[in-house]
């Protein structure tokens, strides 16, 4: 009576359902959408300090990264990622003036950058298949804040809300 509750009337079809239940999760949330939580001050205020988020590892298949897109950048392997916005193009020139990114000498609109310091960062030239990345708590010190060039091959995908 109690494997009938369980199993019911056909444990081998539960089984088998149980199996590609478990396989299909492994799929998804091993390969395609990565689990990741958001940790320290570096996003606020557009990602919070332990907020559960997912990286899509197939956002980039058709089309590369974009400008403002919030990515995963691999540090060591898929499992251990930075999550940043993308703030440079490949083959661009960026500097930072008085908090405010300039691409190619024009200010860039950043509507999610809340408080700014004065970050002065010299001007820095894009190669073929780099990003500059950066979080969007402009509020922090720049020597406290990890950012810069980012590689294509190491940008695992675009970070999704649940």
């Amino acid at each position: 009576m109690i494997r009938a509750a369980i199993f019911g009337r056909s444990p081998r079809r539960t089984l088998a359902r149980i199996a590609a239940l478990v396989a299909g999760a492994y799929i998804v949330f091993g390969h395609l959408l990565i689990p990741v939580r958001g940790a320290g001050p570096s996003m606020l205020p557009t990602v919070q300090d332990g907020e559960f988020l997912f990286v899509n590892t197939l956002a980039y298949v058709g089309a590369g990264p974009r400008r403002g897109d919030i990515v995963g950048i691999s540090l060591a392997g898929r499992r251990l990622m930075y999550i940043k916005r993308i703030v440079g193009l490949p083959g661009e020139r960026l500097r930072i003036d008085a908090g405010t990114v300039h691409v190619d000498g024009v200010p860039l609109e950043e509507p999610y950058v809340e408080r700014r310091r004065p970050w002065d960062i010299g001007e820095v030239v894009l190669g073929d298949d780099e990003y500059l990345v950066i979080g969007d708590n402009r509020g922090m010190t720049a020597s406290n804040h990890d950012f810069g060039k980012a590689r294509r091959e190491r940008i695992i995908g675009r970070v999704v809300r649940w």
